[in-house]
């Protein structure tokens, strides 16, 4: 055996990497499953043709006015009976006409309703002989980088560069320490640097594996785009790896049994997972709760992903997120290594 094989470190490490490879639910939750996730809402909110909205007309030259338009679905109906197909959801809006004007019914709380009531009112107004004093003419373009996948794929990475992380480390401490393999271990002539040091390296090398896999699927099924340096995108993934793992490595200093590194592991990722913009902008909360939106880990890394993946922005130039990100790396790493109980 060389150096490297009798060195403490690299055992641990392979030893680590092993164990992590023989778990069939760490495989699925690290690998498959954002693989499916990203499937499925790629399918569910892939580009399309905009929807057809129904709508009625209770006299037949404003029926004859909407069906001119193909994103309407326009039917003749009476009054009563569009009241109750607007009660019912069977259309988004009625004109009712009376006399020389028009009134529209629909719920201004639904945003397809206001759609259809901007479309109904533009061409009853042209049927009526209105014209345009400017001249308009659409330009159509289908760029990728825009679509849903594309905002969601860098949010999946985030969310499972944290999970695995997290959990990965936290449940793996835990549980040895619950059949007190940590005591074993402090009383060999290992240093106990090294014991903490090789899940870092270990969750260094399934990085790798979860970051090409992730990505290469959304690049082979989606075209997702890689505006800016790959190596930059290695480097962002790399700090925050290292982050989550240091926050599990908190998370997992103190606990004794499973069900209360489960309870911690959820209490510190949950407002992450609603809050950090995986699947939808951060920009949503209100302006009171941005500073600690814009204060997670999470929301720090995937909006430094984004930045790489679909605007090609240089490190230089995401100094914020990437500073949050060390904040949260070096406080949590040295605060765990005061207070982790080795048994």
């Amino acid at each position: 055996m060389n150096r490297l094989e009798l060195s403490s470190l690299y055992q641990l490490t392979v030893t680590r990497f092993k164990l992590t490879l023989r778990e069939p639910e760490a495989i699925f939750w690290i690998f498959v499953f954002p693989i499916l996730l990203a499937l499925g809402l790629g399918i569910a909110f892939r580009n399309r043709p905009a929807d057809v909205l129904p709508v009625g007309a209770t006299t037949p030259q404003l029926a004859q006015a909407l069906a001119a338009n193909k994103g309407l679905r326009a039917m003749e109906m009476d009054e009563a009976a569009g009241t109750r197909a607007l009660a019912t959801g069977n259309i988004l809006l009625l004109a009712v006409g009376n006399g020389n004007s028009v009134v529209y019914r629909y719920d201004d709380t639904n945003p397809d309703a206001r759609t259809a009531r901007m479309i109904a009112d533009r061409d009853i107004q042209i049927a009526a002989g209105r014209h345009d004093p400017v001249e308009a003419q659409n330009q159509l373009m289908h760029e990728t980088g825009s679509r849903y996948i594309d905002f969601l794929v860098p949010g999946l990475l985030g969310m499972n560069l944290m999970g695995s992380a997290m959990w990965g480390l936290g449940f793996s401490i835990v549980d040895a320490r619950a059949k007190k393999l940590l005591k074993r271990m402090v009383a060999s002539p290992m240093p106990r640097w090294q014991y903490l040091a090789a899940y870092l390296l270990a969750r260094l090398i399934m990085l790798a594996i979860e970051v090409v896999v992730l990505l290469g699927f959304a690049w082979v099924v989606f075209r997702v785009p890689f505006r800016g340096p790959v190596a930059d995108l290695a480097l962002i993934c790399v700090l925050c790896s290292l982050t989550f793992s240091a926050l599990g490595l908190l998370v997992a200093s103190r606990a004794r049994t499973m069900e209360a590194v489960s309870g911690l592991m959820n209490l510190v990722m949950m407002p992450m997972w609603i809050m950090s913009g995986v699947f939808f902008s951060p920009s949503r909360f209100p302006a009171f709760l941005q500073p600690f939106v814009q204060a997670l880990p999470l929301t720090a890394a995937i909006s430094a992903i984004r930045g790489n993946m679909l605007q090609g922005i240089p490190l230089g130039h995401m100094m914020t997120p990437l500073a949050i990100l060390l904040a949260w790396c070096a406080v949590p790493f040295a605060v765990s290594l005061r207070i982790f109980r080795w048994r």
